[in-house]
Order: structure tokens, then sequence, then C-alpha cells
């Protein structure tokens, strides 16, 4: 009677553990559409580290670089569904359908699942500490008075801070002088001597500059302050609602991952950055909370796709 007792609970065991949340059992890659080092990597590499001592699996970054984050997302969106291949994404994934069009080798909406939005980058207006603006109100006097003359720093076509740019020029109807740099540690370190006047910068990329007296602050996208720089108002307060550029970081899947996957995949790495210890941590960053619902995001990457698609077509943006 033992012996069968025994060999019942042995043949129990898998459907226990499935039952308990069996999923991972082996090891989950984490793609990165960039190199090592950037906000996108940095939030993958939390939330991973979390994700694997939670489930004691190993959640591995391997960081694919490089084309405008295209073959990055190709390979989480050709990927087998079943929750073993994630991606962690920024604004270029609602970004790219608009910029690339047709020539994208991957559906964004069709062939991605949304696990959940994880944090927010707002995006900063920066002038040089040795310039005349010490003011948005500034800034825009000198952008009217030299129309297409006002040099303004980004980090290549098609960024997040170059699309903040063309916004800014959509929505106060402007004329800047785009100029662009290899990157955002350039663009913003063109900006603080004073090579260039005035660049927007993801907040974590420019806080500590900021807070340095490197760079001056004139206001943050979207409707409210930013925690992370706090004095400084933000482009709604300005009377200019339509400047709401940020850097939305996300977890994405192949589309067809099981629902009872997806809702793990958000248990693991999505939904801890709204709670301690890692969300204080990322608002110290700048990042501002999001830790949403698989179906928020999915909503979300809807109504992005279609407002950067007519953003870009609006301004006539050409990727590089």
């Amino acid at each position: 009677m033992l012996r069968r007792t025994l060999l019942a609970a042995s043949l129990a065991l898998p459907f226990v553990a499935r039952a308990q949340g069996g999923f991972p059992a082996r090891t989950v890659r984490v793609i990165v559409p960039y190199a090592p080092g950037g906000g996108t990597d940095i939030t993958a590499r939390i939330m991973a580290q979390h994700a694997a001592t939670a489930s004691g699996q190993s959640f591995a970054v391997e960081n694919r670089g490089g084309g405008a984050s295209i073959p990055g997302t190709q390979a989480v969106a050709t990927a087998a569904p079943d929750g073993y291949t994630l991606g962690v994404m920024d604004l270029s994934l609602v970004t790219n359908p608009g910029l690339f069009g047709a020539r994208l080798p991957y559906d964004t909406e069709r062939d991605v699942s949304a696990i959940g939005a994880v944090v927010a980058s707002p995006h900063v207006l920066l002038g040089s500490p040795g310039g005349t603006a010490r003011s948005f109100a500034d800034f825009l006097a000198a952008a009217r008075a030299r129309p297409g003359e006002l040099a303004f720093a980004h980090a290549g076509n098609g960024t997040a801070n170059h699309l903040a740019s063309v916004q800014l020029q959509l929505a106060a109807g402007l004329r800047l002088s785009l100029v662009g740099y290899r990157g955002a540690a350039p663009a913003n370190a063109a900006v603080a001597a004073n090579e260039v006047p005035f660049g927007f910068s993801a907040i974590p990329s420019a806080k500590g500059q900021v807070e340095g007296g490197l760079l001056r602050a004139l206001a943050v996208t979207g409707a409210r302050r930013s925690p992370a720089l706090p004095d400084v108002p933000s482009f709604a307060e300005l009377g200019l609602p339509q400047m709401d550029t940020q850097s939305v970081f996300g977890v994405i899947a192949p589309a067809g991952v099981p629902a009872e996957i997806v809702a793990r995949l958000n248990a693991l790495m999505v939904a801890p950055a709204g709670a301690a210890p890692i969300g204080p941590r990322m608002q110290a960053m700048g990042y501002s909370l999001m830790a949403s619902s698989a179906e928020d995001y999915a909503s979300l990457i809807r109504r992005e796709i279609t407002k950067w698609r007519g953003v870009i077509a609006t301004a006539g943006v050409q990727p590089e």
C-alpha cells in the first residue's frame, strides 16, 4: 500500500508543478535590440534579475544591437510562441511601423504579444548652461526670432529625441535646425558644451547633468511634472499638451503565447516594477512607473503606432 501511495504521488508531481506555475521550466531569453548600457538594457536587466530570483530559472539578457532595433525585434516576433523568448522594447517598437512601413520584416500588431509596460521615460528639453535661455519662454522667443536657424541636437533620425524635436516643431509652429549625433550621450554633450544650444533627452540620461548644473532643464514632456525634476514645468502646463513624447519600456513576446503564460510573465517581468524595492529604485533613476497589464500595453501599442504614423507622415521624417 505504501509503494502504491508513493507511486501515485510521484505520478502526480508534474501536474502539481503545472498547477503551481511550472512555467518557466528552463532558461528564458530576454532580447534587447540595442547594445548594453542604455535605458532599454538597464530595464531588461533589472526585471530579468527579479524574474530569475522569483522563478528559480535563468532569464538571460541577450543584446542584439543595430539596424534601428529591427533585427532584435524580428528575433522575438519570429520565435516560437512558448514564452521562452521575450523582448524588452522602447519607443522604436511603435515608431518603426511609420518610419519603415512595408519594409519591416514583421507586422508589429499582428506578430507580437504584449506582456506589459514596465516603466516610461519622459523627455526633457535641455538648454546649454552658458546660453541665454533660462526658461521655455526664452527658448520660444529665440526660435521665433530666428526661424530655421536655431540648432537642436538629436541622436539620429527616428530616435525618440529626434521625434520629440519634430513633435515640438509641429505643436509650436517652429522651424528648427536639427543636428544629428551618433547617440544620446554625444548629443547631450554637445548641448552641455554649447556646441548646440538646445536638445531633447530622456530624463534618466540627463538627470545627473541637470542636477550638476551641466545642462539646463526647460520643460518636460507629458501632462505632469516629473518627480525626478520637480522644479521643471511640463509642456501641458506651458500650453502644449500635444508634447507627450516618452519612451515606454515594455516586454513583448511572439504572437500566440498562451494566456496563462502571458499572465505568468507579467507577474515576473512587469508587475514588480510597481512595488518596492524595484519601483523606488527606478523612480530615483528618473523613470515613471507603469507596471501595466498585458491588455493595457497592447492598447497603448496600437494607439502609439497610429499617432506616430501621423507625426512621421506630416513631418516627412525619413529613417537614417
